[in-house]
């Protein structure tokens, strides 16, 4: 069974002020192209659909003609989405009954009460059927009615919603999942443009879910595996910040075999109406740089002049660049004030910066509770950002 695993649409979103509609339109288009020609058996989508959890109404429209033209695909291919913390699970659910019998699945929210389970959609190949297990975004409070007692962590959430499902790991099983995934002390490589939570307190040990066959998941921007090769992020099918300018952004196709046979797995590479670069030089070096094929490019500048006197950069970066992100200068007047202002200590955490601040105020440290509640506001500004 051949798999597209696709996440974080992000559709709506901005980069720096630009629109980024004309971008996520070509990007659609060739993943709708490649879905015409290869005729996947199945196309994932792990969630974050939408930028915001209120989309605009041009971008309901965007992925409302993207479903379109992957419905009309024939054979019809089955299409499974799941909602990311980006997403508002009410919305993404509209007309969900409607859809199903269209072939497209969409499961917005995980169980919320002891009747709820995991939505399931089971399909078939030549070796017999698969199992898919569609579970979006979720936090501790989601679940508080599925279970007797209160439940405080993303981790033991999840492995308690996963255990009660009483899956047969004898089958071929397919996780569909929105989460921030760790494989033990290992390290999972983060961009800038994700929504990362204070307090390290979101994360999922990939022990969880290891018993699937493969797991597809959405929230991560870089495509990587987490511990297991069949444990994989897609990343998104765009680049949606400066730290994701090495990205190689693709789709990812999965092919399953029979059951305890290795996945197979091929990368379909995208190719964006423009590129997102850093540039770090003389101011005149990178004016001179410009070409046909680079100047719409988004661009973020970094300028090593010594020069004081430069008189409006960014202006004469935008008489040849189209796309400037940023301008930054890293010379040894702004090293040297860095240096002088190393004795004044720079706190970027919110809550490290809060703690400090209650500290000082209260002479007395927070304890467990107050950390616990401090954490999970700022977590939820955050998300309403």
């Amino acid at each position: 069974m051949r798999l597209f695993h696709l996440s974080d649409l992000h559709i709506g979103k901005q980069l720096h002020g630009y629109n980024l509609k004309d971008d996520q339109l070509v990007i659609l288009e060739q993943i709708v192209l490649e879905a015409t020609k290869l005729k996947p058996d199945v196309i994932m989508i792990a969630g974050d659909i939408y930028d915001k959890s209120v989309p605009s109404a041009e971008a309901v429209n965007i992925f409302d003609e993207f479903l379109t033209e992957l419905s009309i695909i024939e054979p019809s291919i089955p299409i499974l989405i799941i909602a990311g913390n980006h997403d508002s699970p009410e919305r993404l659910e509209f007309a969900n009954q409607i859809l199903g019998k269209n072939n497209i699945y969409i499961a917005g929210m995980p169980p919320r009460n002891k009747e709820d389970y995991i939505k399931k959609i089971t399909l078939t190949d030549e070796f017999g059927e698969v199992d898919f297990y569609l579970l979006p975004f979720m936090k501790p409070g989601y679940v508080r009615n599925v279970f007797e007692e209160p439940i405080d962590n993303y981790d033991e959430a999840l492995r308690r919603i996963i255990e009660r499902e009483n899956i047969d790991y004898s089958r071929r099983n397919v996780l569909i999942s929105h989460q921030f995934y760790t494989a033990g002390n290992k390290e999972t490589v983060r961009s800038d443009s994700e929504l990362i939570s204070v307090g390290g307190i979101d994360n999922v040990d990939i022990s969880a879910v290891d018993k699937f066959d493969y797991v597809a998941l959405g929230h991560i921007h870089g495509p990587q595996q987490v511990g297991n090769e069949y444990v994989r992020y897609c990343g998104t099918p765009l680049k949606y910040s400066v730290s994701e300018k090495n990205h190689n952004k693709a789709i990812l196709c999965v092919s399953i075999g029979e059951k305890n046979t290795p996945i197979e797995l091929e990368k379909i590479t995208l190719d964006p109406i423009r590129d997102v670069r850093e540039i770090k030089g003389k101011l005149q070096d990178i004016i001179a740089a410009a070409t046909k094929d680079n100047k719409d490019d988004f661009i973020s500048v970094v300028l090593i002049d010594e020069d004081d006197s430069l008189y409006k950069p960014k202006d004469q970066l935008m008489d040849v660049y189209s796309h400037v992100l940023e301008v930054k200068v890293d010379n040894q007047r702004t090293r040297n004030m860095l240096e002088d202002a190393d004795e004044v200590e720079k706190i970027t955490d919110p809550f490290l910066a809060f703690e400090k601040f209650f500290t000082a105020m209260q002479s007395r440290v927070m304890t467990e509770d107050e950390k616990n509640i401090m954490i999970e506001i700022i977590n939820n500004a955050k998300e309403s950002e």
